[in-house]
């Protein structure tokens, strides 16, 4: 056997299992949004282009749209800028920092249902505890996650609150990278902490923010749980996500057809972003050599 394919036989099971479960569903994906079934029939007619054409027709389909975009237009740029401050403040090593960082860290491995039926009783309209220190205050209730105008805005504090960590860890590793050197410099020529962190670690630091904006854009284009258990994608739509449209559509409504159709359209928009975002920010990303 050739030396020369010694390297492909050690990556074949991976290609294997990157191939049954990722390509194979993703071209079945592709199949089903062209085709009529619902899990029973044992055919699956041809329709062409039909569940692409009932989906843009639908209000439901472009409110989860709008829904989801706002969800991601504000809660990425909120999680990346909380993430970035609080990691400076992080960086020093004490034990404070190292305990801080780990409370911080920890609701991004705590279970999202657990999370969500928390906050769920936390913004609880009759006993929760947001309204009862409102109560203490001498401030009216909030129906939290039965106003229309509140329950995103509320999803977006949650979401953020679990996925903090995460990024202040990723942002705290991409700090510590930094040449203290540069800092030295910096305070040499009299630079302002201000200044010094927009000239100096905003710039240094942009690989890891622009890494933390590709993989945050695309967990809040795909957030399915927390809405699902605190909202099901109430009250009257405020709150329906695209993931939510495509559960309900194709394991509710057994619409595999169209259900499929969105898969694919949320897998376009996503490269669609991921492009966008690499012609935008990715030009201002320098690696260091």
């Amino acid at each position: 056997m050739p030396r020369k394919l010694t390297p492909y036989l050690f990556a074949l099971p991976l290609l294997a299992f990157i191939g049954v479960f990722t390509y194979w569903p993703i071209a079945e994906s592709l199949n089903l949004s062209v085709r009529s079934w619902d899990f029973m029939s044992p055919t699956k007619p041809y329709v062409g282009l039909d569940n692409y054409r009932l989906l843009f027709d639908s209000r439901e389909f472009w409110n989860a749209l709008r829904v989801t975009t706002i969800f991601a237009v504000v809660s990425v740029p909120l999680r990346l800028v909380l993430a970035i401050a609080i990691a400076s403040y992080l960086l020093k090593e004490t034990v404070l920092s190292r305990f801080m960082r780990g409370a911080l860290f920890l609701p991004s491995v705590t279970s999202t249902v657990a999370i969500a039926v928390v906050f769920s009783w936390v913004f609880s309209t009759d006993y929760g505890m947001a309204n009862g220190l409102l109560n203490l205050l001498g401030l009216p209730k909030v129906a939290w996650l039965q106003n229309p105008q509140v329950a995103l805005w509320v999803l977006i504090m949650v979401n953020t609150w679990k996925q903090l960590g995460y990024d202040i860890i990723i942002y705290i590793a991409g700090l510590q990278a930094i040449a203290p050197e540069l800092y030295d410099a910096a305070d040499v020529d009299g630079g302002r902490k201000f200044h010094v962190f927009r000239r100096v670690t905003v710039p240094l630091v942009m690989p890891t923010t622009y890494f933390l904006l590709v993989i945050s854009v695309i967990e809040a284009f795909q957030v399915f749980t927390i809405v699902d258990v605190m909202t099901e994608g109430g009250p009257a739509g405020a709150t329906d996500m695209i993931v939510n449209m495509l559960y309900r559509v194709g394991f509710t409504l057994f619409d595999i057809g169209v259900g499929s159709a969105l898969a694919v359209l949320l897998f376009v928009f996503l490269i669609a972003l991921a492009v966008i975002k690499s012609r935008v920010v990715g030009r201002r990303v320098h690696y260091e050599a």
